[in-house]
C-alpha cells in the first residue's frame, strides 16, 4: 500500500510539473510587418500568456496532493475528487481552441510590457535617436499574422492534465487504505496527557528507589557486591 500510495503522489506531481513546463513554452508566433523600412516583428507567445488558467489549476493540483497526504479516510475521498477535477480543468483549458486575436493581443501586450517599452508609430528603423533627440524603440507596427506552433507543447500540458485526473481517481478509489502520515507517531505516544510512555515512567521510578536503597543503578545486579 505504501509503494502504490508514492507511485500516485509522485504521478500527480509529475503530471502537475509537465503543465507547468509545457505553459512556458511557445504556443504561436505573432508576425507584425511593418511598412518598409521597417523590419518585420516576430514576438513568441507562451501558453502562460493565452491560457493562466491552466497553470493555476495545476499550481492547485499540487497543493491538493499535500492535502491527499495529510488527510484520510472521508476527507482523502474528498481531495481526490478535488484533485481530479482540477486535471478536467487543466485539461479543458489547454485543448480549448486559441484565438489569433487572443495570440495578437497577448504579442502587443508583452511587447509594451517590455523593458524598454515600445511604439508602433514613429521612430528610426534601428531603434536609435529620431529628429527630435528622442529615442524610440521601433516594437511592433502594421498588421499582424499568426502562426500556431506549440502543437507538441498543448498535447503535452492535456497529457498532464490527464495523468492528474487518474491520480485523483486512484485517491478516490484506494486512498482509504492508504498509510497515515501521523500513524507512526500515534503507535508510540503514551497516555492521553502524559509526556513519557509508561516504559520511561517505571524506569524511573526504579532508579529512584534504587538511590533511595544506596544502590547504583548503573551497577547490574550479576556484578554488584
Amino acid at each position: 500500500m505504501r509503494r502504490e500510495f508514492t507511485l500516485v503522489l509522485l504521478a500527480g506531481a509529475a503530471g502537475a510539473g509537465l503543465v507547468l513546463l509545457a505553459v512556458r513554452q511557445a504556443w504561436a508566433h505573432a508576425v507584425f510587418t511593418p511598412p518598409r523600412p521597417l523590419p518585420a516583428q516576430d514576438i513568441s507567445v507562451t501558453g502562460q500568456q493565452l491560457v493562466p488558467l491552466a497553470s493555476a489549476l495545476a499550481l492547485a493540483a499540487l497543493a491538493c496532493l499535500a492535502a491527499v497526504i495529510a488527510t484520510r479516510s472521508v476527507a482523502r475521498r474528498a481531495a481526490g475528487v478535488l484533485l481530479a477535477a482540477l486535471g478536467a480543468g487543466v485539461a479543458v483549458a489547454s485543448s480549448a481552441g486559441m484565438r489569433a486575436s487572443a495570440v495578437l493581443a497577448a504579442a502587443r501586450a508583452s511587447a509594451l510590457a517590455g523593458p524598454l517599452g515600445g511604439s508602433t508609430t514613429s521612430g528610426s528603423p534601428s531603434g536609435g535617436p529620431s529628429a527630435n533627440g528622442t529615442v524610440h524603440e521601433i516594437v511592433i507596427a502594421g498588421p499582424g499574422r499568426v502562426i500556431m506552433a506549440g502543437a507538441s507543447w498543448r498535447a503535452a500540458a492535456v497529457a498532464g492534465a490527464v495523468v492528474i485526473v487518474v491520480a485523483g481517481l486512484a485517491t478516490v478509489w484506494r486512498g482509504s487504505r492508504w498509510p497515515v502520515m501521523s500513524a507512526r507517531f500515534e503507535r508510540h505516544a503514551g497516555p492521553a496527557g502524559s509526556g513519557a510512555s509508561p516504559r520511561v515512567s517505571t524506569d524511573s521510578a526504579a532508579m529512584w528507589e534504587s538511590l533511595s536503597r544506596d544502590v547504583d543503578p548503573t551497577v547490574d545486579d550479576g556484578t554488584r557486591t
